[in-house]
């Protein structure tokens, strides 16, 4: 007789969105007896290599959504099952997700072939989720042969992303210098593709804008292990459309090269093996700060360093007897 987990497996499986969310929220969950049933939950699901994982970030005001869903909605046209993974910022106070909900990207949200899941943060640094793995793992269980990773987008930060999808698209508004300088050199190397959104209010001012980006992309980073041409810029609009066949056609043809010479299985490889390391972290982290001595020390180091007494390095020092 099968129990609870398995059911719950099945019932992914087959494609149901309910079991998907449920095994989601049982991924996110803190509680340990629902951390341990999912780690069996994904030991039991076989990873596929025949499912697109995109990371997309950008900064505020680039109509990162509107473009997400945009691609959405012609992907699931084209036949795809998408998902997309919307990180919010999280409350300080409450840990929840302070714009989380479906209201932008309503209609990618109704579409049956689609799944949208906001979650939070929950002040994880990188602009991604802690369990955001996990839940790209569920959604190509699921079906989903096109997962959408879409970062907080409050920062120059999230490159983590790049960490955990096939390929790394960066969504810019069409300013020019002044936004090329603000995005910083860290993200603009990690990404394989930028896009010039907003293309439809001045189509100069974006074609201009994507040379820039693709002259800073050839000299930022060279890719001897890409095929000839990468990284790119594009410019785009999700409002018109203008562009997104083009860019969803370039984003497939660089997954389909990483995956036919071999490039996407060691991209894995790598992405799993960090993700070992920061489990492994996480953990020791964990099980350090439960210790009876440290757990009892922590109040008073804790005091010396608010009011100043001692430093935090010290303090941290001290903590572990050092």
């Amino acid at each position: 007789m099968s129990g609870p987990g398995e059911d719950l497996a099945e019932a992914l499986v087959r494609g149901d969105r309910r079991a998907l969310a449920r095994a989601i929220t049982l991924a996110e969950s803190s509680r340990p007896d629902h951390r341990r049933a999912a780690e069996r939950l994904l030991s039991a699901l076989p990873e596929r290599d025949d499912a697109l994982r995109l990371g997309l970030t950008g900064t505020p005001g680039a109509g990162k959504s509107t473009l997400i869903e945009a691609l959405g909605l012609r992907l699931v046209a084209e036949g795809h099952r998408v998902a997309v993974l919307a990180i919010d910022p999280s409350s300080s106070r409450s840990g929840g997700s302070i714009l989380g909900d479906k209201t932008r990207m309503e209609r990618l949200a109704r579409a049956p072939r689609a799944f949208v899941r906001p979650s939070p943060s929950g002040g994880e640094t990188g602009g991604v989720a802690r369990r955001t793995r996990e839940a790209i793992r569920l959604c190509e269980a699921a079906g989903h042969d096109v997962t959408l990773v879409e970062t907080v987008g409050v920062g120059q930060s999230e490159v983590q992303v790049a960490a955990m999808t096939d390929v790394f698209v960066l969504v810019l508004a069409p300013l020019g210098g002044d936004d090329l300088q603000g995005a910083k050199r860290g993200i603009v190397e990690e990404a394989d593709l930028v896009l010039v959104n907003k293309a439809d209010r001045d189509p100069e001012a974006a074609r201009r804008a994507a040379a820039d980006y693709a002259a800073a992309l050839r000299l930022l980073r060279p890719r001897p292990h890409d095929p000839e041409g990468w990284p790119r810029a594009m410019a785009v609009s999700a409002t018109s459309g203008e562009g997104l066949d083009e860019a969803w056609s370039a984003i497939r043809a660089l997954w389909l090269w990483r995956r036919d010479t071999g490039a996407l299985a060691e991209r894995r490889r790598v992405q799993r093996r960090l993700w070992f390391e920061e489990e492994l972290r996480a953990l020791a982290l964990s099980r350090a700060l439960a210790a009876p001595g440290l757990r009892e020390a922590l109040p008073g180091l804790q005091a010396a360093v608010e009011e100043g007494r001692l430093s935090p390095a010290e303090a941290a020092r001290r903590a572990f007897g050092s």
